[in-house]
């Protein structure tokens, strides 16, 4: 069924010898390096994230014509779209099985404060109570009665969301976020506010109207939150209805509100924390803590002049993206699901074994002195120089590949040593573990 797309238009800034065997039948590509950084994630990699998000919107036009400039409404009436990230079946499981936590989920109600200790419980335990947990009956009380549900970082709970959210950041250079939103029938979760993050919501199931205002502060920091002393919205520039399937995009800043009417709503919120020209200078700075003259007094000299020139040399477009990737590629968390099976499947791992790389893995292939180093997870991973062929074979793989199959001069126990401790920390599976 094709797409209904709506743009809220608006004016503004835009080793060994190896061993006999049958010659490889793969081919392989090795990528182009750049700096001391051999590759980034292979760019042919698909967006999935993002793709899901935004099609029939291409990535690119969505990049130029959206990102940071206005929202973007797709009506898609695509009953069960995202209901393998979370559906409303396992919203219902989640809610009712009791194992709830606070902060991993909260009520909220337009017009009145909910405490969180109104509706939780604390379990006794030894040697520790289980504290802030959900008390069902409480909770489903104050569903009936108005209050969405929020299940609060979904990104660390359920590994879909997680890699789902994982191939957005890679899309996208920034770091993502997921929360739930299950609001009953006629009710209102949160007034009229600004997201001091860009979204995406993610329409699962049921209905939900949003209404959109122009910014009263224009893409707002972390710190910048909406209050009425901004200025009450203005008039509406999107006013629409959501159903199963739909997406809308909102740029940090654009004011909105959402209600539902005859239908319970659940939606996903993907928050997307856009690292800005602030936390770029930020970055800069502390790199400049080795320059004697930042660590003066400011009554020392009158040498402002250089300190901004130093600054400046800082700032060059290929210095701000390294930094920004290399914070991304170091801080995120290790995406682990089945991972107790791949340690298992290491038992009878062969060179015929067909392994993969591992989809949540964002990652870089950095060249040292006389070594290269496999950086992800906040981890780096150091190996000698002589192992760099199959390193970035195994880095660029986009199919699966046997280890009888990588170029380079590795013999086979030495290429088995290396996909074995690939496996175990986590950059490639095995696929039939």
């Amino acid at each position: 069924m094709s797409a209904r797309i709506s743009a809220t238009r608006r004016s503004g800034p835009t080793s060994s010898r190896r061993s006999a065997r049958r010659p490889p039948t793969r081919t392989w590509t090795t990528p182009t390096p750049t700096r001391t950084t051999l590759t980034a994630t292979p760019t042919t990699r698909t967006p999935r994230g993002l793709e899901r998000c935004v099609d029939p919107v291409g990535a690119r036009e969505f990049l130029e014509d959206y990102w940071e400039r206005r929202p973007l409404a797709i009506e898609r009436h695509e009953e069960g779209r995202f209901d393998d990230l979370l559906s409303e079946a396992d919203v219902e499981q989640i809610v009712c099985s009791g194992g709830l936590r606070y902060p991993g989920f909260r009520l909220v109600k337009a017009g009145e404060q909910l405490r969180a200790r109104d509706y939780t419980v604390d379990i006794p335990w030894r040697p520790t109570p289980f504290t802030g947990t959900a008390d069902v009956e409480k909770v489903l009380a104050e569903w009936e009665r108005g209050a969405t549900v929020v299940l609060q970082g979904l990104h660390l709970t359920r590994p879909a969301v997680g890699e789902f959210c994982r191939s957005l950041e890679a899309a996208l250079g920034h770091p993502a976020q997921a929360n739930a939103y299950y609001t009953p029938r006629n009710a209102q979760g949160l007034p009229v506010h600004h997201d001091t993050h860009d979204v995406f919501v993610l329409q699962v199931a049921g209905e939900k109207r949003w209404r959109v205002y122009d910014p009263a502060f224009e893409l707002p920091l972390k710190n910048q939150r909406y209050s009425a002393d901004l200025g009450a919205p203005g008039e509406t520039v999107e006013d629409r209805v959501l159903g199963p399937g739909d997406t809308l995009y909102l740029p940090r800043g654009w004011l909105h509100e959402a209600v539902t009417s005859q239908t319970d709503s659940l939606h996903l919120t993907i928050g997307v924390n856009v690292v800005t020209w602030l936390d770029a200078f930020k970055a800069a700075l502390e790199e400049l803590g080795d320059d004697v003259r930042f660590r003066r007094s400011w009554q020392a000299g009158d040498g402002v002049d250089e300190l901004v020139e130093a600054l400046r040399g800082r700032l060059g477009r290929d210095d701000v993206e390294r930094r920004a990737r290399d914070r991304l590629v170091r801080t995120r968390r290790p995406l682990r699901e089945g991972q107790m099976r791949q340690l298992r499947g290491l038992e009878e791992l062969g060179l015929d074994t067909e392994l993969e790389r591992r989809s949540s893995v964002i990652a870089d292939l950095v060249a040292g002195d006389g070594s290269v180093s496999l950086v992800f997870e906040g981890r780096e991973l150091t190996f000698p120089g002589h192992v760099r062929r199959e390193l970035e074979a195994v880095f660029g793989a986009e199919q699966p590949f046997t280890p009888a199959e990588l170029p380079g001069a590795l013999d086979d126990p030495s290429r088995l040593v290396l996909v074995r401790r690939l496996v175990r920390e986590g950059f490639l599976t095995i696929r039939d573990a």
